[in-house]
């Protein structure tokens, strides 16, 4: 026997992340990024790889889940998304605690400083190979910068007491914060330095 359920819409301001971190008031100063950061609200950043087979699809999904997605990378903890996932909903309550601001806020901010701008490409002429500056698309940015957010942190952690959580909350801060203590942002400045040098 089929019975109707009725659709009850939800407010997108009452949708928090973990339950607890708004979407709402969340700026993007990067009019660059603006298409590629989704700041959509979800109850939880699981997709399920919905994107996968359109183009610019991974431009939809959740940035907290594109964060998580790429903790999963090495070997060792590829799959283990709940594992990903615990990081990342622990180290946003770290990075509150310590800048009593909205952790969606500071991964944004994060993304946006550590993004590199320029980068370098092998153009093969004539048998000799040059490496040639070009400008890095938009939806490469925010790959790159995630990538060198995770890298830091993994790195950090690495035969290191501190755990993960502790050293992606640092990462995101110092790289929201533009330090250079951040391994994204230290990696970002070494790319455009090469890149200015081969212009």
């Amino acid at each position: 026997m089929d019975k109707e359920q009725d659709v009850v819409g939800v407010d997108p301001s009452e949708i928090k992340l973990f339950g607890k971190w708004e979407f709402e008031n969340i700026e993007i100063r990067d009019p660059g990024l603006k298409r590629y950061i989704s700041l959509k609200p979800v109850w939880l950043p699981h997709t399920g790889g919905r994107h996968e087979h359109r183009r610019f699809g991974k431009s939809e999904v959740p940035i907290v889940e594109r964060l998580i997605n790429k903790l999963m990378r090495p070997g060792r903890n590829m799959g283990k998304k709940h594992l990903a996932y615990n990081i990342v909903k622990t180290a946003f309550e770290l990075i509150h605690l310590e800048t009593k601001e909205n952790p969606i806020q500071i991964l944004v901010r994060a993304i946006e400083n550590s993004a590199p701008r320029e980068d370098v490409t092998r153009i093969m002429y004539g048998g000799i190979t040059y490496f040639v500056a070009v400008d890095v698309s938009p939806q490469h940015r925010v790959d790159v910068a995630l990538k060198h957010l995770t890298d830091g942190a993994r790195n950090c952690a690495f035969n290191n007491p501190k755990p993960i959580e502790e050293c992606l909350a640092e990462e995101l801060i110092a790289a929201a914060r533009g330090d250079t203590k951040s391994y994204a942002i230290r990696k970002k400045e070494e790319i455009e330095r090469i890149a200015l040098s081969s212009r």
